[in-house]
């Protein structure tokens, strides 16, 4: 069985091994990178592009369904009920 102190020689090591591995492959990596870019002539854009403009959702305005005969207010039937028709028949209300 191993010491402590040798599992942590072992550590350092490997872990110095591990950091050249990964410097070689980066720069191979690199190397195939450039040479793919050159062969084909590629630019920034076409490698990193999204592909386009980014899309924007558009929100469609709901018509109101609902209207208070007394304020002129309207309520599209959506979310929250306002006070002035809370606790009413809403047919009353409907916009023809």
């Amino acid at each position: 069985m191993s010491s402590y102190k040798e599992l942590l020689q072992q550590r350092e090591l490997l872990e110095q091994q591990i950091s050249e591995a990964r410097q070689r492959e980066n720069a191979d990596a690199i190397e195939k990178v450039k040479t793919l870019v050159a062969d084909f002539g590629l630019t920034a854009e076409d490698i990193f592009s999204t592909g386009g403009k980014a899309k924007v959702k558009s929100v469609a305005k709901v018509a109101p369904k609902f209207r208070n005969p007394v304020t002129g207010d309207t309520w599209t039937g959506r979310g929250k009920p306002p006070k002035w028709i809370q606790g009413q028949e809403r047919d009353q209300f409907l916009i023809a």
